[in-house]
């Protein structure tokens, strides 16, 4: 029978072949394999070593900053203006394998030994509570419709996707809790927010010391949870706490305008960072540096490691150039005399009164004080801040910049000569100064002494490229180019631009973009642009120093901060700031300086600050303006006043200070408090530091 035959030779070689080929393929198969692997090692361990290495470190390493506490502000005397409170909290700092369950028990536990008055908690909170409990969230998964746990090919989605839709599930119904299961949501919705191996600090009522008891020993039912220092921002009550300015809390966290560039920095999400003012202004100073810690987790969840990258340190230290003691005493001045003609009925239609004063050769603020008054309530509330945004209509004090501008244009030389005249332009009214009669002869620095405004228009004229003749008709072709060429100059003093100060929100002052040409006349005698005293004091002390403009600056230094949180060594000190020198030559800037002088020293009846000497301790130069004004009072009816200002220093010989005083909107027309309050002021600085 066929079936009953044996293979023949052949047959069995034939096989033989077939076998050997096949095995000659799984080998071929199992060498390619072998190249594509050893290739593969060759690919993660040579060509992108870099790469694997690092997609394993970050799924096992976790880097955790730290913030230490703010530096701290302090006067020229080294008294506190803010400072760090420190407060003993409940801190919870969240394992690796920490999980919802976990941290709802721990919660639970806690809020047996803390206290909790002022409960917030919003409906994700009381859900994430109720889910946390794994029956619930099997209960809640259950009721889900299968697209709410599937996609459209059957494959699961993703957990949080499935876990928003249980979120949105749960009923109100079953997140009724009573006020006591609220505060452990509290504890709950603090504790799960926070991110792996990171601390929070736990919102509660202040910590007892009982409870501190309590807590430290049932640490070991409380996983995550330990008592920690924190600190809590106190500025005292003190007229310089709106030029402090403010920080954010922990719940705020990191401005949203400036995330990016504070991410980029380091910064954590709920770091607290300077918001305004100084505290914004001197941000890296007193943030000091962070802690970073490099924490290594094996698959388990155990901690294989945890080392400081970074030590950090406290933040440095601020010493401010302003003494409170003479910040105070300046402000005390300035209320009663704003009182006194308060009571006058001479300031009820006057927004507030204001006064800097500078160091002359450093530009280190020495006092910028101010009282903003409601002419609606009679409230008067301090504002130092308004010498730096609140603009005003200058006056008269100008006028040594309008001469300035005169000498830089060289269309007057020296002390020269011009006649104090009526002001006649065709089809106009006449423009006087406030002593102007018959035509007199006055010079440069008698132009400033007197106050006339008829040599600053004719010096404006000259400027637009035309002598003055009486009854002439203007040409305004070059209008605008004169205006440029009168601000320019005044800029150089400091007048409508940036002083430079190290404060966020200056105002520049208010400069209209559109005049005419009869606005370019009344701009060289005060009357057209607005400026801040901080302006008028910078445009005083370039005048006195010889026309150097410095920058004003607050901080005289940063200092290190000592362990107990008092001010340490000097870091680094805060050098003069020069911002330009005026284009006059000396001699022509010693003629404005005796005008200056003139005005307060002079025998002459026409010598407009003589009062402002009346009774100083020191030799006083200065200018003063009476700037026109309109305001409307209370009713709403237009009241026409008086800018009463003045701009000085002294010692006239050898200046130490610069002083502006700003007084709008005063009803006495002819007033010359603001004359008083400029010489009560250098007597004070002079009886705290002697200026002979």
């Amino acid at each position: 029978m066929a079936d009953n035959q044996r293979p023949t030779r052949k047959n069995r070689v034939k096989v033989g072949k077939v076998v050997a080929n096949r095995i000659n393929l799984l080998f071929f198969i199992i060498v390619f394999l072998f190249i594509i692997l050893i290739l593969r090692l060759a690919d993660m361990q040579l060509i992108n070593k870099e790469f694997y290495t690092s997609k394993i470190t970050a799924l096992t390493t976790y880097t955790v900053t730290t913030s230490n506490p703010r530096g701290q502000i302090y006067d020229a005397n080294g008294v506190p203006l803010a400072k760090n409170n420190i407060n003993e909290v409940v801190a919870y700092t969240r394992n690796y394998t920490s999980t919802a369950q976990e941290i709802r028990e721990t919660a639970q536990k806690l809020s047996d030994y803390v206290t909790i008055s002022d409960v917030t908690v919003s409906e994700r909170d009381k859900k994430d509570y109720y889910l946390a409990l794994p029956s619930n969230y099997q209960d809640i998964y259950e009721t889900l419709s299968d697209d709410q746990k599937y996609d459209e090919f059957g494959n699961k989605l993703a957990e949080s996707v499935i876990y928003k839709n249980a979120v949105d599930a749960v009923a109100e119904n079953l997140i009724t809790f009573s006020d006591e299961e609220l505060k452990v949501v509290s504890l709950f919705s603090q504790m799960n927010a926070t991110p792996t191996f990171n601390t929070s600090f736990l919102k509660t009522d202040a910590i007892t010391p009982k409870e501190i008891a309590m807590v430290a020993s049932n640490q070991s039912k409380l996983p995550g949870i330990s008592i920690q220092s924190t600190w809590d921002r106190m500025v005292s009550d003190n007229s310089l706490a709106d030029v402090i300015g403010t920080i954010s809390t922990e719940k705020t966290g990191l401005p949203a305008e400036e995330l990016d560039d504070y991410l980029k920095k380091g910064y954590s999400l709920n770091d607290r960072v300077g918001t305004s003012y100084l505290e914004k202004s001197y941000e890296d100073y007193l943030q000091g540096k962070r802690t970073t810690r490099q924490i290594v987790v094996n698959k388990k969840g155990q901690v294989v490691s945890d080392n400081i990258e970074t030590q950090g340190q406290q933040g440095n230290n601020l010493k401010l150039t302003v003494d409170l003691k003479f910040q105070e005493g300046v402000e005390d001045i300035l209320k009663r005399y704003f009182d006194s003609e308060l009571a006058l009925q001479n300031t009820q239609n006057s927004e507030g009164i204001y006064a800097v004063v500078l160091d002359v050769d450093t530009g280190a603020i020495l006092s910028m004080a101010g009282y903003q008054h409601d002419i609606k309530t009679g409230s008067l509330q301090k504002n130092a801040l308004g010498t730096i945004t609140e603009v005003f209509t200058p006056g008269s004090v100008v006028k040594g910049a309008t001469i300035s501008a005169g000498f830089e244009h060289q269309v007057i030389a020296g002390n020269q000569t011009l006649f104090d005249q009526a002001i006649q332009l065709a089809n106009s009214v006449p423009i006087k100064s406030w002593f102007t009669t018959n035509p007199l002869p006055i010079t440069a620095s008698q132009a400033l002494e007197y106050s006339s405004n008829t040599y600053m228009v004719q010096v404006a004229l000259k400027i637009l490229g035309q002598e003055y003749v009486p009854g002439m008709v203007l040409t305004t072709d070059n209008t605008k180019e004169a205006m440029i060429k009168l601000r320019e100059s005044f800029a150089q003093y400091g007048l409508g631009v940036s002083t430079g100060i190290d404060l966020p929100g200056e105002s520049s002052g208010f400069i209209p973009e559109e005049f005419d040409v009869a606005n370019y006349l009344t701009e060289s005698f005060g009357q057209f642009d607005n400026y801040t005293t901080m302006q008028l004091a910078q445009y005083a002390a370039t005048v006195a120093n010889g026309g150097n403009r410095l920058a004003p600056h607050l901080v005289e230094g940063i200092y290190q901060q000592e362990s107990n949180g008092e001010l340490g060594e000097l870091i680094e000190s805060i050098q003069p700031k020069s911002l330009n020198t005026v284009a006059i030559s000396p001699e022509e800037m010693a003629i404005i300086q005796d005008g200056f002088f003139q005005v307060v020293n002079s025998d002459s009846q026409l010598s407009t600050g003589r009062k402002i000497g009346q009774g100083a301790n020191v030799s006083i130069s200065a200018k003063t303006g009476t700037a026109e004004s309109y305001v409307k009072d209370k009713d709403g009816k237009l009241v026409y006043t008086s800018n009463l200002n003045v701009v000085a220093y002294a010692p006239s010989d050898n200046p130490k200070i610069a002083v502006a005083v700003v007084l709008p909107h005063e009803s006495d027309l002819t007033g010359t408090v603001s004359h008083d309050i400029t010489r009560d002021i250098v007597n004070l600085y002079h009886s705290m530091n002697p200026m002979n």
